[in-house]
């Protein structure tokens, strides 16, 4: 089994698998930081999605797309949680 059959048929079936369980507790969530910890799991998500793609089409450029949405998505979970705790403070 090769790389690309071993990405193709198990690694992106979970990684749709996975999209579908987090985009459901984003929906679901009964907390607005369950919300936030779901928006930034499927972030995470994509970015391993770019990344399978990046390795199956031998284009490194894709990468710093996934760079980029990793410092946007750490940029956005820590505002997030610095709302919560000035929310929670008043």
């Amino acid at each position: 089994m090769s790389l690309h059959d071993y990405l193709n048929w198990v690694i992106i079936p979970i990684l749709g698998l996975s999209v579908i369980l987090v985009f459901i507790r984003f929906l679901k969530g009964p907390s607005l930081p369950d919300r936030v910890i779901a928006l930034d799991m499927l972030i995470l998500i994509s970015i391993c999605i770019i990344a399978i793609y990046s390795i199956q089409a031998t284009q490194s450029t894709f990468l710093d797309i996934a760079m980029l949405f990793a410092l946007i998505a750490f940029l956005s979970t820590a505002a997030y949680a610095f709302y919560l705790e000035q929310r929670e403070r008043k």
